[in-house]
């Protein structure tokens, strides 16, 4: 890759944001999270009560690149085939020959919003499990791939309110970051009220091609991480597990930890986080700020956490404190 090419596919990532930033008011870190699970080829959870533009979020992002976008709306009733699509007997009028055609759902994207999954049962949400770790769909024995990039974004209401099934662990696994969506600030809901009870629509133009996406995500991996930040991650993932660490906060609080996709969730989203930033090189920062979104739903904590309120995100910022960084690394 040239230092033009690369030069040029930088410069794509502040016209992306500014884009989403025509319709999305505030939400920074919401929006690097969500722009750090594209460039890092994964897929994103994002959780927050109604009504913080979560579903907006993720279409503003589609309408700003030049891709194709489905939307999937998952509801108590939605089965596997309305998402992976169904066979249907055809006739071939030429021969009057039946034959069974593949037709394909909407997961056959390149960017698939999942709205609510959680509101729809296990069974169906099992549906994206080889989508999104294969990027293929298997019906009747046969083996679809799906476009290139594939993306897809999932969100979701706290599991308190009502009509929520709990997403299992194995599909809670296959998302790269859990994106927890907060209330605006003052200032940022104020704008928001003045931005959207007028007239004034905001125009987002595509910025970004699916080509594109996929040269950064080449370019993700070429960033480079030092030996001793690849072995602070490493400790920091081993940690999170009650039956190796040698933290008592941990076996105290903790069922089970993160799995070895945890570290290479955290060191490519590091990667991606330092690219976004315009640096070619992994900080301790970077790892800092991953660590929560890529742990917090890789850490389940166990009957007493949950009797005296400790959440998976105060294991993180334990094991933050706990964990030293090896001497002569950059912050």
């Amino acid at each position: 890759m040239t230092e033009q090419t690369i030069h040029h596919l930088l410069g794509k990532l502040p016209q992306l944001k500014q884009e989403i930033q025509k319709v999305i008011v505030g939400q920074e870190e919401v929006l690097d999270e969500v722009l750090i699970t594209l460039l890092a080829g994964g897929h994103g959870l994002l959780e927050g009560v109604p009504g913080l533009a979560k579903t907006l979020l993720v279409r503003t992002l589609s309408s700003a690149m030049d891709l194709n976008f489905r939307r999937i709306q998952f509801t108590p009733d939605l089965m596997p085939t309305d998402i992976l699509g169904t066979e249907v007997l055809e006739e071939d009028h030429a021969t009057g020959k039946r034959f069974f055609k593949f037709n394909e759902g909407p997961i056959f994207s390149n960017i698939v919003l999942a709205d609510e999954i959680n509101r729809t049962p296990p069974k169906t949400q099992a549906a994206l499990l080889e989508a999104m770790q294969e990027h293929e769909v298997t019906y009747a024995g046969k083996t679809y791939p799906l476009p290139k990039p594939f993306f897809l974004l999932a969100t979701q209401n706290p599991i308190e309110q009502a009509g929520t099934y709990p997403l299992p662990e194995a599909q809670l696994d296959r998302f790269l970051l859990y994106i927890k969506i907060k209330y605006p600030t003052e200032q940022e809901e104020l704008s928001i009220l003045a931005n959207t009870t007028g007239t004034r629509q905001a125009q987002v133009l595509p910025t970004i091609s699916g080509e594109e996406v996929l040269q950064l995500r080449q370019l993700v991996r070429e960033v480079s991480i030092s030996d001793e930040l690849l072995q602070y991650v490493n400790h920091i993932v081993r940690a999170t597990r009650p039956d190796t660490t040698s933290l008592d906060f941990v076996k105290t609080y903790c069922r089970w930890g993160a799995g070895p996709r945890a570290g290479q969730a955290l060191t490519l989203t590091a990667k991606a986080r330092a690219l976004l930033h315009n640096r070619f090189a992994v900080t301790a920062e970077d790892i800092y700020a991953m660590a929560y979104p890529v742990l917090r739903h890789r850490i389940l904590v166990n009957f007493t956490a949950e009797a005296e309120r400790i959440t998976p995100d105060r294991v993180v910022e334990e094991l933050l404190l706990q964990i030293k960084l090896p001497k002569a690394v950059l912050v």
